[in-house]
């Protein structure tokens, strides 16, 4: 056994971790990231890069197709094969050697193993071949462990081996059938992908598609899987499962009906990686969530704290990796003596949290929305107009797809006058949320927003289709 000391330690080395490590040896500290799977972690190897990777070549088919002229060129099918080579391209081929070379040329050190947390700023690595280092941290610990696809208790779920997001990304035979439990981003995603890559596709979501986006979302995207063929059921919940003698897995549910398929992913949720951590010698809950201020410290210490998915703030890589700023800024801070800018969206303080989170389902139609929907500011008490604009009216749209189906929604805080939240679903709508997170994280007038000319014919003339449905008066 050996024994390292540094100024800060991460566990964890995902986009969040590396970011934290990043900030932190920017400023002058020294940094060390411990890490039991790949460098990378989950969204480079099991989620954001290889998800997209097996929507994107059924994206760009559809959107050939949808404009005449181009469609008569389209002569073939998708080839599963180079699908999956692609997908494996944007994995690295799950090598990551390019990202440790990375964390070398930032003056990272990496310990391989399994980090357990053994006391005040005291962490024990144990490594594959049951070896074990002990490091110490003279400011901080960073807990950046992310979460874990949830597997609920049903009857027989665990004994029919459910595939995960993990195991759909990572997939080499793509399955005849597939159900799928689950319908928020991953499983109407995987709902998606899978269908265009030949599979008869069952989504079984109680409560429908998307929830917690505005409701036409998740109506959209449901016309367009079952236009496609899907089988989307809802008002129905799973209550048990097995294989039968073929070894399909069967599917019973609430409403008395059953499903067959070959495979099943389960996409009900997501559980923070906090089990085996060591929580309890700091008298914390394994399997918790590890509850945060503005600046990642975890609520009770002065020294730990939890950055991306495993403090339950905002799930997605890109909200993890602003927090990461933050977060090795505030230590880099803290350690040296240095002020602390945590007053809301200060340097250190992640703000944007509570209320201007951007988020791209990219589903077809795609779905972007960014702050508050219209349900959670009238919740919030806001007096609030809620803005609805037909995407396929703009002559942008027109120009891009001969088929194109979407909508638009904006929120308008009437009392400040600024925008609080949006949500557009369209093709290839993904790049157009930038500019209205943009105006809500800046809190940009209505008023000035008339100013801001959209360029024509695009899409992102919607902004002023939106702005005359408020009225200048109104502004």
């Amino acid at each position: 056994m050996s024994e390292r000391e540094y100024d800060l330690i991460v566990i964890g080395a995902g986009p969040v971790g590396e970011n934290v490590a990043d900030y932190a040896t920017q400023a002058g500290l020294t940094a060390v990231i411990v890490e039991s799977e790949l460098v990378g972690g989950e969204c480079s190897y099991w989620a954001c890069m290889p998800s997209k990777a097996l929507l994107r070549s059924a994206a760009a088919l559809r959107a050939a197709r949808d404009v005449d002229g181009a469609k008569q060129a389209v002569t073939g099918e998708l080839d599963i094969a180079a699908v999956l080579r692609r997908r494996d391209t944007m994995t690295s081929n799950y090598d990551d050697s390019g990202q440790v070379q990375w964390l070398q040329s930032a003056g990272i050190d990496l310990v391989r193993g399994h980090g357990t947390l053994t006391g005040e700023k005291a962490v024990r690595v144990t490594a594959a071949d049951g070896t074990t280092t002990d490091l110490a941290a003279r400011h901080a610990v960073a807990v950046c462990t992310g979460s874990a696809a949830l597997l609920p208790d049903i009857p027989g779920l665990a004994d029919i081996s459910p595939w995960t997001s993990r195991e759909a990304t990572a997939v080499e035979q793509i399955p005849a059938s597939i159900a799928i439990v689950g319908g928020g981003v991953v499983g109407a995603e995987m709902a998606t992908a899978f269908q265009s890559l030949g599979s008869q596709v069952t989504i079984i979501a109680r409560s429908g598609l998307l929830g917690g986006n505005e409701p036409f979302a998740g109506e959209l995207v449901t016309a367009s899987l079952r236009d496609r063929g899907v089988t989307v059921k809802t008002g129905a919940d799973t209550t048990a499962a097995h294989r039968d003698d073929e070894g399909r897995a069967v599917l019973e549910l609430s409403d008395g009906t059953t499903v067959v398929a070959d495979e099943v992913l389960v996409a009900v949720g997501r559980t923070p990686r906090t089990h085996d951590l060591g929580l309890g010698a700091l008298g914390l809950g394994a399997g918790d969530w590890l509850d945060v201020d503005d600046t990642l410290l975890v609520r009770g210490f002065d020294w730990l704290y939890a950055v991306g998915d495993v403090n339950h703030r905002a799930l997605l890589t890109h909200q993890g990796k602003y927090q990461a700023r933050a977060a090795g800024g505030v230590i880099a801070a803290r350690a040296r003596g240095g002020e602390v800018d945590d007053a809301p969206w200060g340097a250190h303080a992640a703000t944007a949290d509570h209320g201007a989170v951007p988020q791209v389902t990219f589903t077809d139609p795609e779905v972007a929305s960014v702050g508050l929907t219209a349900q959670k500011a009238e919740e919030q008490g806001m007096n609030v107009k809620v803005l609805d604009y037909d995407l396929a009216s703009i002559a942008g749209s027109s120009e891009q797809s001969d088929a194109y189906v979407g909508k638009a929604r904006a929120i308008v805080d009437l009392d400040r006058g600024v925008l609080v939240g949006a949500t557009f679903v369209g093709p290839d709508i993904a790049e157009l949320l930038h500019s209205a997170t943009i105006a809500v994280v800046g809190e940009v007038p209505v008023k000035r927003l008339w100013h801001a000319v959209p360029s024509y014919p695009t899409v992102s003339e919607v902004w002023l289709r939106l702005l005359e449905t408020l009225g200048r008066d109104s502004a």
